[in-house]
């Protein structure tokens, strides 16, 4: 009776850790955020147990299910299309409703694209916050407001469609002046990190078309 959140590669396949791919084989059944996406993850490493969609929009439905599976004595495990369950992905329900559970839980290390976008910043990284995805429209320029007076280095996650609007609106609460760094593709082939003011880099995609997914670093106040 244990659940285990995998976290599995935003890029690069090697970035799969022996002991990943070892629990993957062992447990009962697996979660996963888009079954086609992980069936190619699992396939590629001879992975072949049972497979159940949990994704954010039947995870309120299918949590219960979860829960008495893991009641029965089996375990399982939660993994994401790309990084770490929870962070900006399904898993923190089924974490939380397994802890109201009495089920044990463990995370285990891996990727992420945060961490790496972060320390390839060149930006301070003794304290600093993750905000995810910023609230596309409501709640957007009320979250902004309140980085404004953010101290710590900001990571943001970001779509390739809304990235230019959101270094824009950036600047216009922040500061066309402040330091930031762009890192996209993060672990893939065409990985590419670009540093400079809210400014420059808002020239520098809007000259480029932006493609893959991005994380935001900015600079504190």
């Amino acid at each position: 009776m244990k659940l285990y959140i995998v976290p599995t590669p935003v890029g690069n396949l090697e970035d799969m850790t022996f002991r990943a791919i070892k629990v993957l084989k062992e447990v009962d059944f697996i979660l996963a955020e888009d079954t086609r996406t992980s069936g190619i993850l699992l396939k590629h490493f001879g992975i072949e147990n049972r497979l159940m969609a949990h994704h954010k929009f039947n995870e309120h439905h299918s949590v219960a299910g979860v829960i008495n599976l893991l009641k029965q004595g089996q375990t399982g495990a939660v993994i994401s299309d790309a990084g770490t369950p929870g962070l900006s992905d399904p898993g923190f329900l089924i974490v939380r409703e397994c802890a109201a559970a009495g089920i044990e839980v463990e995370c285990l290390p891996g990727a992420t694209a945060a961490i790496p976008a972060l320390v390839n910043s060149g930006l301070p990284m003794d304290r600093f916050c993750f905000e995810g995805f910023l609230p596309p429209k409501k709640g957007r320029q009320t979250r902004l407001q309140q980085l404004a007076t953010e101290d710590r280095t900001m990571v943001i996650y970001e779509s390739p469609y809304r990235v230019v609007k959101t270094l824009q609106h950036l600047a216009e609460v922040l500061g066309g002046a402040r330091q930031a760094a762009v890192s996209r593709e993060i672990s893939k082939i065409h990985n590419e990190t670009v540093r400079g003011t809210l400014e420059e880099l808002i020239a520098h995609f809007t000259a480029h078309e932006p493609k893959g997914e991005f994380v935001l670093v900015i600079a504190g106040k």
